[in-house]
């Protein structure tokens, strides 16, 4: 005798399969996005998906709307058409992670919110407590509370190292980087450009003038009126300069490159005057905005 019980289950079943395996596949282009930093692109989806009660089984799409509000952010633009999205950002997160499934995805993307909170510090070495305090204590309070049980990582900072390759460098760019070298630790200060205390662009001016070459106060004008130089020709003393969304807003002394290292002396605002490793840090190397000399 015909089984149509039996038959009606499998059909059911086959369904159901090829609707997780569906659903599966919105998550994994979700994630394959964010990693490759589409934020807007994953946040616009993470909303729809939102949207729809379908996806209402999983807490994928509200943890990387959470994930990617929190990277746009860091947009100057966008963050001033969104001036909430932090504190929206926390919240669903946290209500992710105080869910049922919190745990599960805590370990399962641990890695994108490792990254995530190294980028978040990163951030917040270049913001100044002086011009904006609002946004720094919510970016401490994300890091140290919202974000906690993230684990660290140490940005990749070199202090005091000595100097490679020196001895073939130009007079004036040996100079510059030696004297450059001496003020580590300096603090950092809001308009600075003494050795009492740097913004960025005070300490590169300030650098420059020690060996006769006066540049622009502004980082953006410093940027426009340099000499553009390609990566492959970069050289120790030339500047580098960061877009973060609204226009060039920091620049760094280049003090050593090759094919796979770019280190910058600048003033970081929470630490001073250090040197970065660039080009292994997600956070400055996609901001890299252009390269410029004052070395003829």
């Amino acid at each position: 005798m015909f089984n149509y019980k039996f038959i009606f289950l499998l059909i059911f079943a086959i369904t159901l399969s090829f609707d997780s395996v569906g659903q599966i596949k919105v998550f994994d282009k979700l994630e394959m996005l964010y990693d490759q930093a589409h934020y807007k692109v994953v946040y616009h989806k993470s909303k729809q998906l939102l949207d729809k009660p379908d996806y209402d089984f999983s807490y994928l799409p509200q943890f990387y709307k959470s994930l990617s509000m929190f990277q746009l952010s860091q947009n100057k633009s966008w963050f001033r058409r969104n001036p909430k999205a932090l504190k929206e950002a926390s919240e669903l997160y946290l209500e992710v992670m105080n869910s049922t499934a919190g745990e599960k995805i805590f370990k399962a993307h641990q890695d994108e919110l490792i990254d995530l909170k190294i980028y978040l510090n990163e951030w917040l070495e270049t913001i100044s407590e002086e011009s904006n305090p609002g946004l720094v204590d919510q970016l401490k309070i994300i890091v140290s509370t919202t974000l906690k049980s993230v684990p660290s990582s140490k940005v990749k900072v070199i202090l005091n190292k000595p100097l490679l390759n020196t001895s073939v460098l130009a007079k004036d760019r040996k100079e510059l980087i030696d004297y450059a070298s001496k003020l580590i630790g300096s603090p950092y200060v809001s308009a600075g450009q003494t050795p009492n205390g740097f913004d960025c662009s005070g300490f590169s001016s300030y650098v420059f003038s020690k060996i006769g070459i006066d540049l622009p106060r502004r980082a953006a004008d410093q940027e426009s009126n340099s000499t553009k130089v390609k990566f492959k020709n970069l050289q120790q003393g030339d500047l580098i300069f960061f877009n973060n969304g609204g226009g060039v807003s920091h620049v760094g002394i280049v003090v050593e490159v090759n094919e796979t290292e770019l280190k910058m002396i600048h003033s970081s605002s929470s630490k001073g005057i250090i040197i970065t490793e660039v080009l292994s840090s997600n956070y400055w190397k996609n901001r890299i905005h252009s390269y410029g000399t004052y070395f003829k």
